[in-house]
């Protein structure tokens, strides 16, 4: 593929991003929905396994790394949810601020940074994810039936098809971006992908009608400067 569609994939990564990311803001049930997320990561993965090339394995330090970070990002994610609206927690999760949207921002450049890594190391884009979602995806299982098992089947009826759409949104959009980040500079599509700061803050005023001041038209430039700075220093 040319560089150009490449970067066009990351910034796909990036609205696919933002918009799973309202779906789980707007759920009734945050966690169930990114267990929901998961499973259909899991299908994904399951499906894809027998057709695709294995990891290499260089790659599965990467790969185990990449889950666990997952892990507390989604912890982290939806805790930060509970606590602000989409306009200010997902700029500036993914600006790195305060608090739980610090935590949160730093777990987005570690797993960016680690997947990157892997997938070079893999040799295999659908290799790599098949592999991560299925790690994932037991995971998020395994949690759910440990600490949410009676409420799974109600979930399932009312919201389980919201949960498999943002799930199906949310591999296509990382599929997008180990895609570029196979071939392309990791510094840039870091950056770029970044960029879902800016659709998740019109989501989230838009869409899940909050508020949109001043101070979070003056804070999300801030971040978007920033991302600037990165994409052009890299």
């Amino acid at each position: 593929m040319s560089a150009a569609l490449l970067y066009g994939l990351v910034i796909l990564s990036a609205i696919a991003h933002s918009i799973w990311n309202a779906l789980v803001k707007s759920a009734g049930d945050r966690t169930l929905t990114m267990v929901a997320i998961r499973v259909a990561g899991l299908v994904f993965g399951l499906c894809a396994l027998p057709f695709v090339d294995w990891p290499a394995p260089e790659s599965w330090k990467w790969l185990g790394l990449t889950a666990l970070i997952q892990f507390g990002y989604y912890a982290l994610l939806i805790r930060s949810y509970g606590v602000g609206d989409m306009s200010v927690v997902y700029p500036l999760a993914r600006g790195a601020a305060v608090g739980f949207a610090l935590a949160t921002g730093v777990s987005v450049a570690a797993y960016s940074f680690s997947s990157g890594v892997g997938v070079r190391a893999a040799g295999t884009v659908l290799g790599f994810q098949a592999c991560l979602e299925i790690v994932t995806g037991l995971g998020m299982v395994a949690y759910a039936l440990a600490t949410r098992r009676s409420g799974l089947l109600a979930y399932a009826r009312r919201h389980g098809a919201i949960g498999l759409l943002a799930g199906a949104i949310s591999v296509i959009g990382f599929l997008a971006f180990l895609a570029a980040a196979q071939s392309l500079p990791l510094g840039p599509v870091v950056a770029l992908r970044e960029t879902s700061v800016i659709f998740g803050a019109v989501l989230g005023t838009l869409v899940l009608k909050e508020g949109f001041g001043v101070r979070r038209i003056v804070a999300s430039g801030f971040v978007v400067g920033g991302i600037a700075l990165l994409a052009f220093a890299s």
